[in-house]
């Protein structure tokens, strides 16, 4: 098993290049998908979440209202801090047992948006990081996701520096071209990761 770690800025293409590693046929866990996951209506860690926080983070529903906690959290590195000690764990928990139900010669691509900013490169055996000029990514969040300029700028300054992420990466992915390259650079990489995988053997 060869287990990767894949991240890269907001707005660089990272969704994007999982699911063609995914069409390669690499087990993709999604860490931001496993955070929605953990804190499901009836779920430990909701209730969790509920007891720190109280019933006002609620919907209607009983579901999580993410905007209303986010307000809570985002203005206040303590509360945040206390929301991270929640579900990090959960997350990372769920993330192992996936990892585990995977074949002894996958590619275990784990899709970890703030991998660099956690210190998190020692997890993998190897981390592909997904790359494009600030000048691509402010184009795509302002015109494909429908931000303002200046909440596209503030987006990208909360994160890890373009050259923090390229200072981890084992393998860099230059996403400043259009899909169909795209593909074939991903398909490229993909060879490369197969063959390691293979050679690896059982763990």
């Amino acid at each position: 098993m060869l287990t990767v770690g894949l991240t890269g800025g907001i707005g660089a293409g990272k969704s994007e290049v999982s699911r063609l590693l995914v069409e390669c046929g690499a087990v993709l866990i999604d860490a931001d998908r496993i955070a929605r996951e953990v804190v499901e209506p009836g779920t430990p860690g909701l209730r969790a979440v509920v007891d720190a926080f109280g019933e006002g983070i609620l919907a209607e529903d009983g579901s999580l209202d993410r905007a209303r906690l986010g307000s809570i959290v985002f203005a206040d590195p303590e509360r945040l801090a206390v929301l991270n000690s929640i579900v990090h764990p959960l997350v990372e928990a769920r993330s192992r047992e996936l990892e585990e139900a995977a074949p002894e010669d996958a590619v275990v691509v784990h899709d970890v948006p703030l991998l660099t900013e956690n210190g998190l490169e020692s997890l993998y055996d190897l981390v592909i990081v997904v790359d494009a000029s600030p000048a691509t990514q402010l184009e795509r969040l302002v015109g494909r996701r429908g931000m303002t300029e200046e909440d596209a700028r503030a987006r990208m300054g909360a994160q890890a520096s373009r050259e923090q992420r390229r200072a981890i990466a084992d393998i860099v992915i230059d996403n400043d071209v259009p899909l169909d390259e795209l593909a074939q650079r991903v398909k490229d990489v993909w060879s490369g990761l197969e063959h390691r995988a293979r050679s690896s053997g059982p763990e």
